[in-house]
């Protein structure tokens, strides 16, 4: 099925493919109908919902994230909470419909691990939701690659080094599941990550691969997080500007630094921070935050008293929101990044010095 919708309130429009994920949307509208290229601050609900259907790790004390160098920014070997239910499930599924296109499935563990996994995929295709996933890989199986290759949009595996994480890869590109790399970007992997861009060394008939920068959150330090003075970022940056065999991406995290050190990239394929604005994430408790690294929870709303909607509209997202409309006020290149994550400053890649 394939929607357009309008949003009255913010004047834009919005089409999606509920197969295919497939997502686009229009710049604001004039009162004759007309795009004026400007683009919407946000959305009346959110267009994407990161859904934390797991509460806790079962590797967690196997400390698999740990041993492949990356720091479970959702302290997946310190905390243990019963995964999302699938009345829960099911109930941000409903309010969604027709309304919100994917759902990224998360939370605290691999989403293909959920003891109701399948039913959870079943869910989101009664509500024309396109589900997607991150996995570490190690549970894949043949028959989980068969049920992604049946009702998601794409599935993107960890880059944890091993050979599960290989195998993982294959039995999805097997199943015939488009398939993605999601890189997680410190200091001590950027430079295995420059190596491998500039080899092109990931597995073959992949997709993409998605740099994630890494972010001082639950498990992972501020000590690992990149600066604007390390010379090997401004490298890793210029390596987006030669052509790969699979497609490179990174997340809207990373935006200021392609702002500032790639120098072919469109600006029109950048998009910041959608926390709070197009997106959000709601946990296995039914607690709702503009992002999923709020890990402290400052700007949280309780589904169990309110709707996504409301919550949407509240006043601590409000309060999130208004970081990125106050900031860097005098910067020419400010609606490109509205100043970057409102949760880190310290992960910001950019020295313009103006960031509030």
């Amino acid at each position: 099925m394939q929607y357009v919708v309008e949003d009255k309130k913010y004047r834009f429009r919005y089409a999606f493919d509920s197969k295919t994920g497939a997502y686009i949307r229009t710049g604001i509208l004039d009162d004759a109908g007309k795009d004026t290229g400007r683009d919407p601050f946000m959305a009346s609900y959110p267009h994407l919902i990161d859904v934390g259907i797991m509460g806790h790790c079962i590797h967690g004390r196997t400390g698999l994230c740990a041993k492949a160098g990356i720091g479970c920014y959702q302290s997946g070997m310190l905390v243990s909470q019963p995964n999302m239910s699938v009345e829960d499930f099911r109930a941000v599924a409903e309010q969604s419909r027709g309304k919100c296109n994917q759902f990224a499935l998360g939370g605290r563990g691999d989403p293909d691990q959920h003891e109701a996994f399948e039913e959870i995929l079943k869910i989101c295709r009664e509500n024309e939701i396109v589900p997607n996933f991150t996995t570490s890989g190690y549970g894949m199986t043949k028959e989980i690659a068969a049920l992604c290759k049946e009702y998601c949009g794409a599935v993107a595996v960890s880059w944890y080094r091993s050979e599960y994480t290989e195998n993982a890869v294959q039995m999805l590109l097997d199943a015939g599941v488009k398939t993605n790399i999601h890189y997680v970007l410190g200091k001590n992997s950027i430079d295995e990550a420059i190596e491998r861009l500039v080899h092109n060394d990931f597995p073959e008939g992949i997709n993409a691969v998605i740099f994630l920068l890494h972010k001082p959150a639950g498990q992972g330090t501020e000590a690992n997080v990149l600066s604007m003075g390390d010379d090997r970022v401004v490298r890793f940056f210029r390596l987006f500007d030669v052509p790969h065999p699979f497609k490179i991406g990174m997340d809207s995290c990373s935006v200021p630094g392609a702002i500032q050190f790639c120098k072919t990239l469109l600006p029109e394929s950048l998009d910041t921070c959608e926390g709070g604005r197009f997106s959000c994430y709601i946990g296995p408790d039914m607690v709702m935050v503009p992002c999923s690294f709020d890990q402290d929870r400052r700007y949280a709303v309780s589904l169990r008293q309110t709707t996504i909607g409301e919550a949407w509209n509240n006043e601590p997202f409000e309060r999130f929101r208004d970081k990125m409309r106050r900031s860097c006020p005098d910067c020419a290149k400010r609606d490109l990044c509205m100043g970057g994550c409102p949760l880190m400053p310290e992960i910001v890649l950019c020295n313009t010095k103006e960031i509030q």
